[in-house]
């Protein structure tokens, strides 16, 4: 699958992962599962789950770094500033051969539109906040949060998924 199809995947992702609610103990299944998901399958990753200018949930695994904590603050500020998913925000420019200093005159140091960042939309409300992943492929990390959110949700993963590479 091309940039195309995975933008429009994640587009169809961002209007089917919506949250009826999103408070503290939700944060708090989210985070967990998304850490159980990554402890069974090994994975050195740092989570995060926020509301914006509030951290709900954080969780550094063996063999992160304070890299990792890094991406996540950037992958974050892309989400709070575009409401879409970092990876969607990355695939887009892209597309268009673009940096998000070229386009918006934003500082590489605080953005990273790199794949792992996932707004948090609540039905009625917008987007609130984000839950993000860094230590993996962009992609991998993307698609972890994904299959994490089906998770707390209930969605199907299988019919939500990016196509197979």
């Amino acid at each position: 699958m091309g940039w195309s199809e995975d933008l429009e995947q994640i587009g169809l992702q961002e209007r089917e992962l919506v949250f009826p609610r999103f408070d503290e103990e939700t944060a708090w299944d989210l985070g967990s599962g998304l850490r159980m998901l990554a402890v069974e399958m090994g994975l050195a990753v740092v989570i995060d789950v926020r509301r914006f200018g509030q951290p709900l949930f954080y969780s550094a695994l063996e063999g992160t770094t304070p890299d990792n904590v890094e991406w996540v603050r950037r992958k974050n500020n892309v989400v709070a500033r575009f409401h879409r998913s970092s990876y969607a925000v990355g695939l887009k420019l892209k597309l268009k051969n673009e940096t998000l200093q070229d386009q918006c005159g934003l500082p590489l140091i605080d953005y990273a539109t790199h794949g792992g960042a996932f707004p948090i939309t609540v039905s009625g409300a917008g987007v609130v906040g984000s839950v993000t992943v860094s230590g993996l492929p962009q992609r991998a990390d993307h698609e972890l949060v994904v299959e994490a959110l089906c998770g707390v949700l209930g969605r199907d993963y299988e019919a939500l998924r990016l196509a197979a590479e």
